[in-house]
């Protein structure tokens, strides 16, 4: 008689076989095999690999990027400057409430080292500046009245006018006349200008370590009033020479002077908060800002009037002045230690030390000749076979050699 056929598991073996194996992969503990290869050349490069990576976080992220520590960027800064000195031009003595623009000392100012000066302008009508396009002539058909350049002096009156020298002809305006182009006068103020002094009172503080300094040291006996900035000797006596700022900042000053250009002066406040705050100082450093190789855009200049009463009509004095302008910048970074970076970024360097052992599993399974060996003993490979009728090994019936487990005792010795 033909023995019975087994019974197909019920439903209910079935489940409670998975949930078996549910609760085994919940507490069961997994741990990976380890395989030794006796290779020298990929020990030397696992270990390479593992030194470089080390040495990057130890050397690099560690020490110089201090990533051990909390940071704070943008310290809050209060700027103060003064400008100090007198100077001469052809027609009178300049002194600082009229060559420094504005008179506040805020964090930006202006000093003015020449100025074109269009004196007694009234409003009137008068020939239009031969700068302004369309503004040239030969009748009055050229000129159409009521019409407005937004480039130009003012409003023209349709009349064709000689101009102030010259034989030519413009169409003539309704404005402040005579226009700056006809009859402005041209003073130089930078002959003494290197030797002005400028005082740059700056404080910071940084809120999240509630850390604040000033740059300028406590001393008694009227200390601000003899001495000069040095890097070495006088550190917190910011008082600067403008000649010494345009000559740090790498320009000619009576080039600078006459075209006129913007310096910046950049303080930079990088403390570490770990050590003592004595070791927190400033740094000053010094760049020309605008495009001066630029034709279209270089120099530095603005317009500004001074009115006045002649005879009741009302007069004013035009002034177009180039000069140096200043850009205090203030900017930094405090750091401090803190766990939490600390122990991100130890287990950033322990996760990344496995690199090494990634790249030479990729050696292995590619580039070495016994790579096949190497990826059997590494892998176990298996198919799903009956739960009666399969052998002792692995396998089911005639399986190729690469879809069984090898038992070959000397596969670690080929390695």
């Amino acid at each position: 008689m033909a023995a019975a056929e087994p019974k197909p598991p019920t439903r209910a073996a079935a489940a409670r076989r998975l949930a078996r194996s549910c609760w085994s992969a919940f507490w069961d503990y997994e741990t990976p095999k380890v395989i030794v290869v006796k290779n020298r050349r990929l020990g030397i490069v696992y270990r390479a690999v593992q030194l470089l990576i080390l040495l990057y976080f130890v050397w690099y992220v560690f020490i110089v990027q201090k990533s051990y520590q909390d940071s704070e960027t943008g310290p809050e800064s209060s700027v103060i400057t003064k400008v100090k000195g007198i100077t001469l031009s052809e027609h009178k003595v300049w002194d600082v409430e009229e060559y420094v623009k504005p008179p506040e000392g805020g964090s930006v100012f202006s000093i003015i080292t020449r100025i074109e000066v269009t004196p007694f302008q009234t409003l009137g009508t008068c020939a239009e500046s031969m700068r302004v396009s369309n503004a040239t002539c030969d009748s009055d058909e050229d000129c159409v009245a009521g019409q407005l350049d937004m480039l130009g002096n003012g409003l023209r009156t349709g009349r064709c006018v000689p101009y102030y020298h010259g034989s030519s002809k413009t169409c003539e305006v309704s404005a402040w006349c005579p226009v700056e182009d006809g009859a402005s006068v041209s003073q130089f103020l930078g002959t003494m200008a290197p030797n002005f002094t400028i005082l740059i009172k700056n404080s910071i503080h940084y809120p999240k370590f509630q850390f604040s300094k000033g740059n300028i040291e406590n001393r008694k006996g009227g200390y601000l009033k003899h001495c000069t900035f040095h890097e070495v000797s006088d550190l917190y006596c910011p008082i600067f020479k403008l000649g010494y700022i345009v000559e740090q900042a790498g320009e000619n000053f009576t080039e600078l002077a006459h075209t006129g250009g913007v310096i910046g002066v950049i303080i930079n406040w990088d403390c570490d908060l770990d050590l003592s705050a004595s070791e927190c100082n400033p740094k000053y450093s010094f760049r020309r800002l605008d495009p001066k190789h630029i034709p279209a855009s270089s120099g530095y200049n603005f317009r500004f009037a001074k009115y006045y009463k002649i005879n009741g009509s009302i007069t004013r004095t035009l002034i177009k002045a180039y000069g140096i302008r200043i850009d205090v910048i203030v900017h930094g970074q405090a750091g401090k230690f803190s766990l939490i970076p600390t122990i991100i970024n130890l287990a950033t360097a322990l996760t990344s030390i496995g690199v090494g052992s990634f790249l030479c599993d990729w050696i292995l399974l590619t580039f070495m000749n016994k790579n096949k060996v190497y990826s059997h003993k590494k892998f176990d490979k298996m198919v799903d076979a009956p739960e009666q009728g399969a052998g002792p090994g692995l396998c089911t019936s005639e399986p190729s050699q690469q879809d069984c487990v090898l038992t070959d005792a000397r596969g670690l010795a080929q390695l």
